[in-house]
């Protein structure tokens, strides 16, 4: 399908999706009526009169659907890949959802710099529980900072307002200074947090009903004194003595057979894949056991020209842009991790967005498939993929994707990753591993560009497993695995 069919056909599998997720990832009941009558391709967001109370009511509507939206979107995987009966085709539908709600998050961003325009609020960005949100608090009559967004200019003339002034201090025009404020305040964290702690609930409750049912036909049994049984957390232990327990990225590990894969790295101008844009990706190869392939080109230009390629090959740096919206924010903090200024990314720039270009999803599905794919913390990238990639969901819930984590290999199998009192769990970034590993120099730092990143993990993980194959550790240890390891939903271990 062209240009954006593809919403109608996402529309037509709601029946599908209607029969197998009767409620949101909060218990409510959806109504599926009103997700078939949202216009996911031009935007949900309430444009609105530049008044105060327009700007406010505009601002509590366009909350209102986006905790609609996305309490439905946080159920939606869940039932996708327990879907046994695979009476759910396809994940088109989340995939539109989470389109519409990224617009409708830029149209809130506006509506929120609107509002501190016209001196009806300031706003700050600050962490709450699990989430970081834009906290309203009245106008005191200079302008905050605010480090997470750049400044939008709307008296309609490039260059309208200075730095030092808003576009309604340019103008003739006076507006209040006071609306409510308590009905327009974000609440995501506070959902986020309830929904936590509804699944800790959840978690209590079985960890409790499977003890009962061991007590009861006496499978929990250890021998006299409760002595443990074996293959406990010691079995993972590293050289220092540290033993980490066991954790649920272990399943992420690889195997001792791995060899070809592709390491990728994404950057993004925020952590949600629902509400935010990938702006830059970047892949190579690299052989773990076998030679590099022959006739591939023999040196790369890393941005960072202290990088060799070495055994890395077929490297690839793809750049993506942001809807307009988007754009005349800004994005302070994600410039100065990156580098990347998103305020000359826009698509009237003539970049591409990753979710409007079915070309670029294609071709990097292709390449997820082919061969595992490593990542740091890789379950970022699966739920950025999830959301934007057409057809990931389907291949991964098909067995046809596997993903193999470097973070778990630093945490279980990295003798220097220590628990400190800054990093209970011990120093597992990506800068420190590959430090570590001898894969970036002590003088420089990760560099937090998708192609640059990816290729000092892979180095660092082609070291690591060097070092524990000659120590008869991690994949060759008494608990490690035969064949490529990863995660690869559905496959038997």
């Amino acid at each position: 399908m062209t240009d954006r069919a593809w919403f109608d056909a996402a529309k037509g599998d709601i029946p599908q999706w209607a029969a197998s997720m009767p409620k949101d990832a909060d218990g409510t009941t959806i109504d599926w009526d009103w997700v078939r009558s949202l216009d996911l391709a031009h935007g949900v967001g309430t444009i609105p009169e530049s008044t105060p109370q327009s700007i406010h009511d505009a601002l509590k509507a366009d909350y209102a659907t986006r905790e609609r939206l996305e309490s439905i979107i946080a159920q939606c995987n869940s039932a996708f890949m327990t879907d046994f009966d695979r009476f759910i085709g396809s994940y088109r539908l989340p995939r539109a959802l989470a389109y519409a709600n990224r617009r409708l998050n830029d149209n809130i961003n506006t509506l929120l710099h609107l509002g501190e325009q016209q001196h009806l609020w300031a706003v700050s960005r600050e962490r709450r529980g699990r989430a970081t949100i834009a906290v309203l608090k009245p106008y005191s009559g200079s302008r905050p900072s605010n480090d997470d967004q750049g400044m939008l200019d709307l008296s309609g003339e490039a260059g309208g307002t200075s730095a030092g002034n808003t576009a309604a201090e340019n103008s003739d025009v006076k507006f209040p200074t006071t609306v409510a404020l308590d009905d327009v305040q974000d609440r995501t964290a506070a959902i986020l947090d309830a929904r936590a702690e509804r699944r800790k609930a959840q978690r209590f409750q079985k960890r409790a009903g499977d003890a009962a049912m061991a007590r009861a036909n006496l499978s929990g049994a250890t021998s006299p004194g409760g002595a443990a049984l074996p293959g406990g957390a010691a079995a993972s232990g590293n050289a220092t003595g540290h033993h980490p327990k066991p954790d649920w990225r272990d399943a992420y590990l690889p195997g001792r057979d791995v060899d070809a894969v592709m390491g990728i790295d994404i950057e993004t101008t925020g952590i949600d894949p629902a509400r935010d844009y990938i702006i830059d990706v970047g892949f190579e190869f690299m052989n773990m056991a076998s030679p590099r392939p022959a006739g591939e080109p023999e040196t790369y230009a890393y941005e960072q020209g202290y990088y060799a390629a070495g055994d890395a090959y077929g490297q690839s740096r793809l750049a993506f842009g942001v809807p307009p919206e988007n754009a005349a924010l800004g994005n302070a903090l994600i410039a100065k991790l990156t580098g990347i200024d998103v305020r000359g990314r826009s698509s009237e720039a003539g970049y591409r967005l990753f979710d409007e270009w079915p070309q670029a999803q294609a071709g990097l599905l292709a390449r997820l498939t082919q061969q595992p794919y490593v990542a740091h913390n890789a379950t970022f990238e699966h739920n950025w993929f999830m959301l934007n990639v057409a057809g990931y969901a389907e291949s991964y819930r098909a067995g046809r994707i596997t993903i193999i984590d470097t973070l778990p290999m630093s945490r279980q199998w990295d003798p220097g990753a220590v628990p400190t009192n800054e990093h209970p769990y011990g120093d597992n970034t990506l800068d420190a591993y590959a430090k570590r590993q001898g894969a970036l120099d002590s003088a420089h730092n990760e560099r937090h560009l998708g192609l640059e990143d990816s290729h000092i993990m892979l180095v660092a993980m082609k070291h690591h497993l060097a070092a524990l194959k000659a120590q008869g550790k991690g994949p060759w240890g008494s608990t490690g695995r035969a064949g490529v390891g990863g995660k690869s939903c559905g496959r038997k271990r």
